[in-house]
Order: C-alpha cells, then structure tokens, then sequence
C-alpha cells in the first residue's frame, strides 16, 4: 500500500464521471476543511495479509494526524501511487475496512468515492510535516511467520479431557454436568479458536466506574491509563508476586526493553515462534530493533554469559518485565488483553528431565498458592496440559498427579509431534462472563532454547551440558489479574453476591461516615489509631443514606458509621461488606479485625486524598 499525506488548509472534490468499477454514491461534490488528506494505493501485495496492512496503516494515520494536529482525515483513492494496484474489489473493500477501523479508534473520516474520475482542489499548509509519504507491505510480515505457520501446519494437535482417575476421554465421549459447565465453555473457546471479542465485556465498564484504568485514545490500542485506584491495585499485585518468587528461591534481575533484529538466536527465535513485534526501523528503513514481548531474551543471554555449575542447579532467574505484543485490534478489549502489559517472568535452569519434572511440579502448585492469595480458588478457573505424545507416554503418572492436585477434571492438548519449544505446559484458564478464557498462570518445560543461546553449566563428571529450562509466570499478566478480580466480582453480582476485591487489593479498606459535622473531631482522634489501614472520610454535605450507598458502588470492603451514640461509647458502627453484618466495635478491635483478613498481604497508603471532599473525578 502507497500512502501520501497532505496536511491542508482544505479539500474540495467533485466526482464527474464513472468508471465500470465505481460505487454508488449520494453525493458528488464535498469540501473538507482542517483535514489530513491520506491518497492511498492498494496493491497486489497487500491481499496477502488484508489485516496487517489495515492495521499498520491505521497506525501511520494517527501517528501523523497526531503530529500535525490534525482533527479529521480523508481518505482519497490514488491509482497514480502505484503501477502494481490490486483488484478493484479488493481495494474497495481493502478503504472501506480501514475507514471504520479509524473510526473505532475516535477518529473523524470523510472518504472519497472510489472509481470515479474527480476533480479536486488542495491547498497544503506548507509547514516540515505537511508533505509525507509512507509504504505498507505485507511481504514482511509473511515471510516473517512463514517458517512458523509452515511448521505449524504440519503439527496436529487434538483436545482431551483427563480426569483424577488418570482417564483420557474424547471430547465426544465426555458427559459435563453443572460442576463441568465452566469446562465446557473453556473447551469451546479453545477448540473453536475464535479470539475476536463482538461484544464488550463487563470489567471494562467496572474498571472505568471504579475508576482502576481506561483506555488511552492518544496511544496505540492496548495502552492504558490506570488512573491512582487501578495504580495502587497493580503495583499491590507486583510486590506480592515478586516476594511470593523471592520466597521460593529466585534472583530478581533486569534486562533491557528492546533488542537488535540481527542478532541469531533472537532472529531465529522469532522465526520459530513469531509474534506481533513492536518494531523500530534502522536507517535503511528496514526493522532494526523490537520491543521484547517477553522477559526469555535478556535471561538467556545473561545466562550464556554466566559460570554455572551443578551443584547451583536448578538456578532461578526473575525479572518483573513490562512486555509488548502486537495482538490483533480484534482481540484488545479492556484490560483482559494488551499490546503493553506486565509479565512477571521466571526462568529455572533445570540439570535434567528428572529434575524438570520436579520444579515443574513445585512451580504448579506455587501458581496455585499465588493465585490463592490474589484471590481465585481452584474453582475460579480451567485448567490445561499441554504436551507432546512422547512426553505423556513417558509420564503418565506425573501428569494425573497434576490433575489430582487440583482435583477436578482438566483439559488436554496433545501434539504428536513437537512443534513450540516446549514438551509440558500448564496454564490456569480464568472464563469470564462472555465465555472468554485467558490464561494467568503457566510453566513450560522448555528443550531447546539453552542449544539455541549456547547456555551451559559443567556437570560434575567436568563435562559442559545444556540446562532443561522452565519458564513460569506465577499470575500471568498483572492487568490480566485485574481483568479476572473484576469478571469474577461481576459473575458474583449476578448470583446475588456483593461485587468486592480482596481486602489487601481494595483502595479504601475503610470508609468513615460522619453523621454531622460535629462528629469529625471524634473521626480525627481515631485516624492515628488505624495507621496502617487506608482510611477515608466522607465529609461530603450529602445525606448518611447517600453515602453509604456511594461506600456500596465503590465496592469499600468496611464502612464505619460515626453518631452521638459511637461518639459517647468510643465505638465504630461497621458493616462488613463480605457478610452485610453490622456490629459496634471498638477502634482497636475494627483494626484488629482488618490487620485479620489482610494476612501479612503487602500494603501501600492511600492514593487518594483522605477526605472526599477534596478529591477529583477522574471519569466522566
């Protein structure tokens, strides 16, 4: 696709004659003043990849509206760009898709008619920016995932479901019930493979209503602004993860953001396992450098370079890694997935099979008490095994063992022949209200990528080995926690259950409600008292009842009611959100019962000002 950009004072066209391939249009003449006018040849390369061309061209269109200031754009067919043009119909169909995908994105388009012979008048602003072009091709995003689809292809995977008793059934031949419901659902997303969301799901009007985050229309799709509220709830999330991996036995490291094209083995690990790089171009206008969309290249490379022996294995590196991937706009929604996200990543160097298989093992049921206290049980998500015909022949037992940790059925897909890096993963699918799955947790047993970055450790006989490595993710994407905390409190609320996150992840734990004015003195004698609890006050010249049904739309966990009756018995009126129960308790008691339910969790102060009164709305 060929791309010229004017930036003008205005445009002005009048279609006056048709071609044998022309639209249908109502009007013939229009003028559009302010505008970036886009002349745009498709080509017969870009039938190739329709998608990727629509999208990097969306992308190249706001980048430059962006830096020219400009309010609207139009979208003006040009055959002249181009003698390499593709069909009519495809070129038709190729402007009208990428006209709504800038409208989703917010922004204003007019669009020329296609197929007819115009006359127009443009004047250009004459400033550095108002002249530019720009050259979309597919080719490189095809023989980029080339190798990877080939060998894809080739690979044949078929689903299972495998039960405690260590049973394989087909899918045909499995009976779900009321207990398998959320199976069943998690089975169809998978096998169906359908990843486009049609619908918006409930967390994102949650996520914006609480105001934790929202979308950020001056960026690329799936960047997110996380107001002090979603803020507070991330990081909580992070400091939990890295003590939790801390605890069991990883060095926390930090590896670089991005990472050259040309080096080999981070070349041929894109080839074979390719995604949607985030890629910056060196001066032959050629991909130079890509953002890393995981933390794997900076931990291998640093252990290429470091002196391992035996007796350090199994050697654990950690790193909280802010991530990039170019997911298809399709699948963006919310925060359930991202192009920018947090990952923390975990990497076990592993002497052998044998010792694999027993990290493997420890690092399952670590994701389990991770996921815990996050707060999803076994009950809250799906559970899937993925592996080889070779390596479930020669571990039947291990992977039934899995199975009955969790203690329900899980579902199986099985290769025949080895196509990823891995032999064994996990992942723990949460299915949200619409039916949806998304993987928190996994571990991977990875064989190939210690030969691919030369990673070695001396055995004791003196000899140089290759380390078996684990990669592990003990929650997933940070923001995809989120996503799932606020899914589940929705799918609660519709079972009758108060919406509420965990205690340690709410903004305010406790909100204290002033019955008159008169009773703020005593509010202020008690904030001293409950240090280490957020606090806040709602000081707002509103009536008790409205407030305490504010307390309730902002989900706060307690809510302490403060009269002449609380004032003369030095006590608190509390109702507990989680139970409804309300009962009178004394300050030192109502801390001692949140410190109770906070369980040693990690904890930040307030985010916000203590008094609502003083606070602004970060949403409309």
């Amino acid at each position: 696709m060929q791309l010229l950009f004017i930036h003008s004072d205005f445009i002005e066209y009048e279609a006056k004659e048709k071609t044998r391939v022309a639209e249908e249009i109502e009007q013939r003449t229009e003028r559009v003043e302010e505008a970036l006018v886009v002349f745009i040849a498709v080509e017969r390369d870009d039938e190739r990849d329709r998608e990727y061309v629509i999208e990097k061209a969306v992308e190249e269109i706001i980048s430059i509206a962006n830096r020219v200031n400009a309010d609207r754009v139009v979208l003006y067919p040009y055959a002249h760009l181009s003698a390499e043009l593709a069909s009519p119909d495809i070129s038709r169909e190729i402007l009208k898709a990428l006209a709504d995908a800038l409208r989703v994105q917010g922004i204003e388009v007019k669009r020329a008619p296609f197929g007819w012979y115009k006359a127009f008048t443009l004047r250009c602003k004459g400033h550095p920016l108002s002249e530019l072009s720009r050259r979309i091709s597919a080719e490189s995003a095809s023989k980029r995932e080339s190798r990877a689809l080939e060998a894809e292809e080739r690979a044949e995977s078929r689903f299972f479901f495998l039960t405690e008793q260590g049973e394989l059934i087909s899918p045909s031949d499995f009976v779900f019930d009321t207990s398998t419901e959320n199976l069943r659902k998690f089975y169809l997303y998978e096998s169906e493979r359908r990843r486009e969301v049609d619908k918006m799901p409930p967390h994102v009007e949650l996520m914006r209503r609480l105001e934790i985050a929202d979308y950020e229309p001056s960026s690329d799709p799936g960047n997110m602004r996380f107001y002090p509220r979603g803020e507070l709830i991330k990081r909580l999330i992070e400091d939990y993860v890295r003590d939790a991996v801390a605890d069991y036995g990883a060095a926390e490291v930090e590896t670089p953001l991005m990472y050259s094209m040309k080096h080999p083995s981070l070349k041929d690990y894109i080839e074979r396992f390719p995604a949607r790089q985030y890629s910056l171009m060196g001066k032959d206008g050629k991909p130079d450098l890509f953002l890393r969309f995981s933390a794997c290249f900076g931990q291998f490379l640093m252990s290429k370079d470091m002196s391992i022996s035996y007796r350090n294995l199994p050697l654990k590196l950690f790193e909280l890694a802010y991530s990039f991937r170019k997911e298809k706009r399709g699948e963006l929604v919310g925060l359930r997935r991202l192009r920018k996200f947090t990952m923390p990543d975990m990497h076990t160097l592993c002497r052998d099979m044998t010792e694999a298989v027993k990290e493997f093992k420890q690092q399952y049921e670590l994701c389990i008490r991770v996921l815990a206290d996050i707060g999803f049980s076994t009950s809250d998500y799906e559970v899937a095994i993925r592996f080889t015909r070779d390596f479930y022949d020669a571990h039947r037992e291990f992977i039934t063992e899995l199975v009955k940790i969790v203690g329900k059925p899980v579902l199986v897909e099985m290769w025949d022949q080895r196509f990823f890096y891995f032999v064994l993963k996990f992942e723990f699918n949460f299915v949200d209200a619409l039916g949806k799955a998304s993987a928190l947790s996994t571990v991977q047993i990875d064989v190939e990528n210690a030969e691919r970055y030369g990673i070695r450790y001396v055995d004791a006989d003196g000899a140089e080995k290759a380390p078996v490595i684990l990669h592990c993710s003990p929650s997933g994407a940070i923001e995809r926690c989120m996503y799932a905390l606020l899914e589940k409190a929705y799918m609660d609320s519709e079972k009758g259950q108060p919406p509420m996150l965990p205690l340690w992840l709410s903004p305010t734990q406790l909100r204290l409600i002033p019955v008159a004015e008169r009773h703020n003195e005593y509010i202020n004698m008690l904030l001293p008292a409950l240090a280490g609890i957020r606090v806040d006050i709602d000081d707002r010249d509103e009536t008790v009842s409205k407030k305490i049904r504010d307390a309730g739309r902002e989900w706060i966990p307690y809510v302490g009611v403060v009269g002449d009756r609380e004032v003369e018995r030095e006590t608190v009126n509390v109702t507990v959100r989680a139970t409804g129960c309300t009962e009178e308790l004394r300050v030192e008691d109502l801390k001692r019962k949140i410190e109770d339910d906070m369980k040693n969790k990690p904890y930040k102060r307030l985010p916000l000002p203590i008094r609502l009164s003083e606070r602004v709305r970060f949403t409309g």
